[in-house]
């Protein structure tokens, strides 16, 4: 099936305090703002303009752009009271068209010169409660699977702000976006599931190796 991610804005920030958690300063990357102009610069491991203040985290080859669906406002608003807007969620990529459902590892898309590939779902974390002022939002995220997703960058180049990503390679057998997270975060993932994951070609050093620690401490049990 062809997709055509309609791009409602591409966004940057630079590192800058969240406040404290536990004591300690948190510095994040998380506050982003739509970029102006036509075109932006898409490197292996970010954006240009785009910073990070934890790379184990975000940022990285693997996780070079983050994308988060629109589709999902109506949601937010309906369940959690949250008003989403371009990087709301903290994503450099607000997209329109498809969710975690449809997108799948491995799915390859064009963007201006610049080729992307999913790699993994987004991991919430504390991070996006501190930014957002609300508690809730990061368990809202992981219970309802409504996480975005991550692309590497298979070939960078200058990116157009406006357009569309425009889906050039899929596979059928791949796992969806959703189901590699239900397989490191639901309390009971099947086991077919799991391996359908771990078998993803495409599918993120880190993600794969939390899903194999998460598989190895089930066995232990």
């Amino acid at each position: 099936m062809s997709i055509a991610l309609e791009i409602l804005a591409v966004s940057a920030g630079q590192p800058a305090s969240l406040g404290h958690w536990q004591g300690q300063p948190v510095l994040s990357g998380i506050r982003k703002v739509p970029l102006l102009g036509d075109t932006v610069d898409v490197r292996t491991t970010n954006i240009a303009g785009d910073g990070q203040a934890d790379m184990t985290v975000h940022g990285g080859a693997d996780k070079a752009v983050y994308a988060y669906p629109a589709d999902h406002w109506p949601w937010w608003k309906a369940e959690a009271n949250f008003d989403a807007a371009p990087a709301s969620f903290g994503e450099n990529l607000t997209v329109h068209g498809a969710d975690e459902h449809a997108i799948r590892i491995g799915d390859q898309f064009a963007w201006g010169q610049v080729v992307l590939e999913v790699s993994q779902p987004r991991a919430p974390c504390f991070k996006f409660a501190m930014f957002t002022g609300r508690e809730d939002l990061s368990a809202r995220m992981t219970v309802s699977t409504r996480t975005g997703w991550y692309f590497r960058v298979l070939k960078p180049g200058a990116a157009p702000l406006k357009g569309t990503l425009a889906r050039l390679h899929t596979g059928e057998n791949q796992p969806s976006v959703r189901e590699a997270f239900i397989a490191v975060y639901h309390p009971r993932v099947m086991s077919d599931v799991a391996e359908k994951v771990l078998a993803a070609p495409a599918l993120s050093s880190a993600w794969r190796s939390g899903l194999q620690k998460r598989l190895a401490a089930a066995l232990n049990l």
